[in-house]
């Protein structure tokens, strides 16, 4: 884990706990924290929020013209630091964070690819954003995570 992005994370963690403790008093160290990311394919960009909070919004690429990426509200399925496509090629997805099947949310080395339609339906992000993105699914939750897909 690198220091920036624990630094990055516990800050986010303390910040939600106390809007939590704000809202819900006494108890809120006990409430669950949340994490939405809802993913634009007409914008080509996934804004995180964490506990409702705006937190971040990123260049996104999604299924490109012959690949859809389902739409719909997801939870996270599977996580893998690194998985390789057994349907494409071996094609290295790392970071993934599984929301449907085979469809995942994950790093791309096409980076500037990103912010137009380009993958065989998963969305892709910039390495740095999906090791942040995964790191965010492992410290929240799966239970605590939705993937929401808008056109």
């Amino acid at each position: 884990m690198h220091t920036a992005i624990s630094a990055k994370f516990i800050n986010i963690t303390a910040a939600a706990l106390m809007g939590s403790a704000l809202l819900f008093g006494a108890n809120a160290a006990h409430a669950a924290n949340s994490i939405v990311a809802r993913v634009s394919l007409s914008q080509q960009v996934m804004e995180v929020s964490v506990d409702g909070r705006p937190t971040f919004a990123w260049k996104v690429s999604t299924g490109d013209r012959a690949h859809v990426t389902p739409t719909g509200s997801f939870k996270p399925t599977r996580m893998h630091e690194m998985w390789y496509s057994k349907k494409y090629d071996n094609a290295p997805m790392p970071h993934s964070v599984f929301f449907s099947g085979g469809y995942a949310v994950h790093a791309t080395y096409a980076i500037k690819r990103l912010g137009q339609p380009a993958s065989h339906g998963c969305v892709r992000l910039h390495p740095d954003n999906a090791a942040d993105f995964y790191q965010l699914v492992e410290t929240f939750g799966a239970a605590n995570t939705s993937i929401v897909i808008v056109k």
